[in-house]
């Protein structure tokens, strides 16, 4: 049966695509350890993690390694802003796990001025 011309035929492709390139492991693991750091009652951002890491820009590979993760604290990674991302219950598991920990909460996000943790970056040398 025809569906139409060839370049309709197939897989669909977005026009100019790239394919990307796979995460390699050591991506994932450098994004889980630093998750692993996460102090309790503190929190920090998928984009801060990635960024952290040396990955800036990659929010999503940091969702990634959460979800190939065992006993990670997967509770003190929120979205930007503080928002609690995860529909559902697992939301509000999430955020009954960062209030047992004290963290506070205003308009339904993480107060970020309070309980944000930033990884100490790497040293800068004196000039």
């Amino acid at each position: 049966m025809d569906v139409g011309p060839p370049e309709f035929q197939g897989p669909y492709r977005w026009p100019g695509a790239v394919p990307r390139r796979r995460a390699g492991p050591s991506k994932i693991r450098r994004l889980q350890r630093l998750i692993a750091r996460i102090p309790r009652g503190r929190v920090s951002t998928y984009g801060g993690i990635a960024r952290a890491a040396g990955l800036p820009g990659a929010a999503r590979l940091t969702v990634r390694a959460l979800q190939h993760a065992g006993e990670l604290p997967w509770h003190r990674v929120v979205a930007a802003g503080g928002r609690i991302a995860l529909p559902g219950i697992a939301g509000a598991e999430q955020r009954l796990r960062l209030e047992i920990e004290g963290v506070s909460f205003v308009g339904g996000r993480v107060r970020m001025d309070r309980h944000e943790w930033r990884p100490p970056g790497p040293a800068r040398r004196a000039r």
